[in-house]
This record gives C-alpha cells, structure tokens and sequence, in this order.
C-alpha cells in the first residue's frame, strides 16, 4: 500500500527524496480522503463551445471528475486514456444518460476551452456527456481543494495528484480513484453503487429493482464487460418449486391423517 501510493506521487512528481516523498505523499493524501463526503461547491466553467456551466447543471446524476494540465505529456494523457474505457464500459453498462463525466483543465493562463477541445481530441474521447472545462483561477483552486487534489507549480509544468473522484447526484464526494493507470471495475463499480443506491432504503418496487439490478449486474474478466446474471432467478425458481413440492406432500399428508379410518386415499 505505502509503496504503491509512493510510486503514485513520483510519477506525478510530488516526491522529492524517499523519506521527503513518503510524508509529503502521506499528507496529500490525508487532505484527499478528509474530502470524502463533503459537499461539492457550485462553481462555473467553460466548455469547449464557449457555454458557462455550472456543477449543479451536472446535479440528479453522479458524476465522475478529473483535473489536468493540457500541456503535461505524460501523467494526464496516461490518466484519460486509463479513463476512457472506464466511462465507454460504464455508459454500454449503465446507459450513457446514467452519469456525467468531467475534466477540469487546472493551468488557467493557457487551458482555454479551445485547449481543452484539443486535448480532448488528441486523446480521442468522444463520449457522450463527457464535458471538457475551462476555468478562472478561483473556481480551479476551489475545486481542486474540494476534492483535495493537490496541485503544486514546478519548473517544468505542474506537480500534481493521479486521482479520479466520484460524486453522487447531491454532489457528495463518495470515492477517490488514485494512480495513472486503474482497472476500469475501479470507476465502474462505485458508480454502480451510486446509480441503483447500494446505500438507498427498499421502500419502493423501484427501490428493490436497482437492488436487484445491482447485486445480480456482474463482471466477465473473459469478455471485459458486465453481464445481468440470470443463474440467482434460476436457482430462487427451482428452491421455491421444491418448497411447493414440500408443502403440498405435507398438506397432503396432514389432510390424510385427519380423515375418518377406511377414508384415507
């Protein structure tokens, strides 16, 4: 665990020496997870056609959300070529319509919207509801502090977090995802949980079908894709038929011992 997460923020550059990058490693760290469950600001961005939104415009849906650099040649390519299969398996598994996927260009003087359509581009995402954004200084570093992605200047660009944070569809932060490189499970199983209410009540039949849609939605490591296992209802089907059987040997046999004698079948 220490190692891997040491090796995160070297490749992203925010470790100097060992010992250096270990407790700086530990701290940034410690602000991402304090994040976990906080509300979302409502701020405005800009996207790549020039039109100002707002996170609560994202809000009814979860949302998956990511910062970058356009200028950075290595982390932030590495983290939305990791992400696009994520969210491509997640829209063919929960429905493209089922969530919201943004990216935050954190270097404000040169991450224009024209910059972040290109970037865009040039990594080929073109998902659905996937909204590249442009900000000012201030909406940028209050998001950055709301998800406790840590952001440091550097000679050579920015030293930055490898992370990916899911919000529900109030805009609670309910995971980080951190590394460049991430099983696309990683994304698509919190989401999951955030799109049929792993933490919602069974108070309603729509309730109990996400339930059921949750627990019986699996994962073939074969194929790569999810699956809606049938073998529960097949099994449920055949205990309940055996139950029947059960129960009307016993009625049977109760109606039997119940008769007059010379009555009996």
């Amino acid at each position: 665990m220490r190692w891997g997460l040491l090796l995160l923020f070297l490749i992203c550059g925010l470790g100097g020496g060992p010992a250096d990058g270990l407790s700086r490693e530990t701290a940034a760290l410690q602000r991402s997870t304090s994040t976990l469950n906080t509300q979302l600001p409502d701020l405005t961005f800009t996207d790549t056609e020039g039109r100002r939104l707002s996170l609560s415009s994202f809000s009814g849906k979860p949302l998956i959300i990511s910062l970058v650099y356009t200028a950075c040649s290595d982390a932030c390519p590495a983290i939305i070529e990791n992400l696009y299969p994520a969210v491509k398996l997640a829209q063919s598994t929960l429905g493209p319509d089922k969530f919201h996927t943004i990216t935050v260009g954190f270097d404000t003087k040169h991450d224009t919207p024209d910059r972040m359509r290109s970037f865009a581009r040039s990594r080929g995402v073109d998902l659905p509801n996937w909204s590249f954004l442009a900000g000012d200084k201030t909406s940028v570093a209050k998001l950055s502090k709301a998800i406790g992605f840590e952001i440091v200047p550097s000679a050579g660009g920015f030293d930055h977090m490898a992370q990916i944070t899911l919000a529900d569809a109030e805009g609670v932060i309910y995971r980080h995802v951190y590394g460049g490189a991430f099983s696309s499970q990683a994304i698509v199983e919190p989401l999951m949980d955030l799109v049929y209410g792993r933490k919602r009540p069974l108070s309603s039949l729509e309730g109990l079908i996400d339930r059921v849609i949750l627990f019986c939605t699996v994962y073939n490591p074969n194929t790569g894709r999810y699956y809606f296992n049938y073998s529960m209802f097949i099994g449920l089907g055949i205990g309940l038929a055996c139950l029947l059987l059960v129960l009307a040997w016993l009625v049977r046999e109760f109606r039997r011992s119940t008769l007059p004698p010379g009555r009996g079948a």
